[in-house]
C-alpha cells in the first residue's frame, strides 16, 4: 500500500525521453510513486502555471518515476517545455487501479492513454495472454512499441499498432481492430484509456459480447481529493470513486462518451 502525500513534493527532472515530436517523458526519482498501482494518478505543479492529474509512467530505472505528457493546452505545454534541472510538485498517489482478471486479456490505448496501460501491462499476471492495441494518428506519433515488448518479454502477448493514415501497422481506429479480434477470440478481460469517444465504443462492444471491461477516465480534476466536485459525472467524482469505472457501471452512465464538464462546470458535447 503507497502511502498518500496531499502535499507537493517538489522533485528535480533528470531525464526527457522525445517520444514523438509532441511527446515527452519527464523522469524524477520518486520512490513512493516508483510503484503505484496500475490506473492510479498524481498531481503534477508545474510552478507558476498550474496543478494537472496525470497517470504514473513506469520507468526501466529503480526509484525512478515518470510522467509522459502530449503538448496540446497552456499547461501541458509547460510541462512539456520543462528541461533538467528545473522542478516540479508533485502529489498523491490517488485514485483506484485496474481489476487484472485471469487468461486472455486486451489493453487498447489511444495517444498517451497507453500509459496506465504499461504499468498494468507490467503488474500483469504470468499466465496472462496479453493483446496491446496501440492508437496513433501516424507512424511518427507511435511509442511504446519496443517499451511494451521489453515488458512483456517473457509472457505470451502480440502487439498491435494501428495508425489513421495507414503509414504503420494497420490503417484504422483500435475500435476497428477490436471489433475484428472479438469475432474469433475470446477475451476475458478488456481494459481500456485514451480518448473518451473511442473508450466509449470499446465499452459498448466488450458489454455487448458479455466481456469484462474497465475504463480509465480523465475528467477535470482540481483537489483530487473529492472536494472540489470539478471532476463530477453522474453521481460519481472520478478522482475519489475512479478513474477507473468497469462496463456495468458506464453502461449506465448519463455523461460517458456524451459530455464532459469544462472548468466553469458547465457540460459540453464531445
Amino acid at each position: 500500500m503507497q502511502s498518500v502525500s496531499n502535499t507537493p513534493s517538489i522533485r528535480t527532472i533528470e531525464k526527457v525521453i522525445d517520444e514523438t515530436p509532441t511527446v515527452r517523458t519527464i523522469i524524477i526519482s520518486d520512490s513512493n510513486l516508483e510503484n503505484v498501482l496500475p490506473g492510479q494518478f498524481a498531481m503534477v505543479w508545474i510552478p507558476g502555471v498550474n496543478e494537472l492529474p496525470m497517470s504514473i509512467m513506469i520507468t526501466e530505472e529503480k526509484g525512478k518515476a515518470a510522467f509522459t505528457v502530449r503538448k496540446r493546452g497552456v499547461s501541458s505545454t509547460a510541462l512539456y517545455d520543462l528541461k533538467v534541472g528545473q522542478q516540479i510538485g508533485v502529489r498523491g498517489p490517488y485514485g483506484n487501479s485496474f481489476d487484472i482478471r485471469d487468461g486472455k486479456i486486451a489493453l487498447i490505448g489511444g495517444g498517451t492513454g497507453l500509459v496506465p496501460l504499461m504499468r498494468l501491462a507490467k503488474f500483469a499476471k504470468p499466465t496472462n495472454d496479453i493483446t496491446i492495441l496501440m492508437g496513433s494518428k501516424s507512424k511518427d506519433e507511435v511509442f511504446f512499441e519496443s517499451l511494451a515488448n521489453r515488458i512483456l518479454v517473457d509472457k505470451k502477448h502480440q502487439i498491435i499498432v494501428t495508425t489513421e493514415d495507414g503509414s504503420y501497422g494497420e490503417r484504422g481506429f483500435v475500435t476497428d481492430v477490436l471489433e475484428n479480434l472479438v469475432k474469433g477470440t475470446k477475451f476475458d478481460a478488456i481494459y481500456t484509456c485514451g480518448p473518451e469517444k473511442m473508450m466509449h465504443k470499446i465499452v459498448q462492444l466488450a458489454n455487448s459480447k458479455g466481456i469484462f471491461v474497465q475504463a480509465s477516465l480523465e475528467r477535470m480534476m482540481k483537489c483530487a481529493i473529492g472536494i472540489c466536485g470539478s471532476c463530477c459525472m453522474d453521481e460519481v467524482l472520478v478522482c475519489h470513486d475512479g478513474t477507473i469505472f468497469d462496463g456495468k457501471f458506464l453502461a449506465n452512465s448519463q455523461e460517458f462518451g456524451h459530455n464532459h464538464r469544462a472548468k466553469s462546470g458547465i457540460l459540453e458535447n464531445y
